[in-house]
């Protein structure tokens, strides 16, 4: 599975709303397995730049790329590109990237990393 995020701050704080409605339109694309769209909560204690948050999960990289190609994901930039100041973003596979994954009783090391001093 591959995760997508992308984090934007907007020019004006004024148009968060609407830079959330231009990039709400990713929900309606159909090769994410799941998307989100969100406004930071700016709980943080170290930073609080970054004003909204898009979260995707896709099965492998020909969804995230069909995503990507799709005429809503086009739309969505014509939005949300003129109110954004910054567009940081991030994809990894979580199989074969990620080094932890949680669980329900806390943080686990992933199979891929095996310990050899019989911890």
């Amino acid at each position: 599975m591959i995760r997508h995020i992308v984090l934007f701050t907007a020019k004006d704080k004024a148009h968060i709303d609407q830079m959330i409605e231009g990039l709400s339109l990713l929900t309606r694309i159909s090769h994410a397995r799941r998307l989100e769209i969100a406004r930071n909560r700016k709980a943080d204690q170290f930073g609080n730049d970054i004003d909204v948050v898009v979260y995707g999960e896709f099965d492998n990289e020909t969804e995230l790329a069909a995503y990507k190609a799709h005429e809503l994901y086009q739309e969505s930039i014509r939005r949300a590109r003129p109110l954004r100041e910054l567009r940081l973003a991030a994809d990894y596979d979580v199989s074969t990237d990620a080094r932890f994954v949680s669980a329900a009783c806390g943080v686990q090391l992933s199979p891929r990393i095996v310990s050899t001093d019989g911890a």
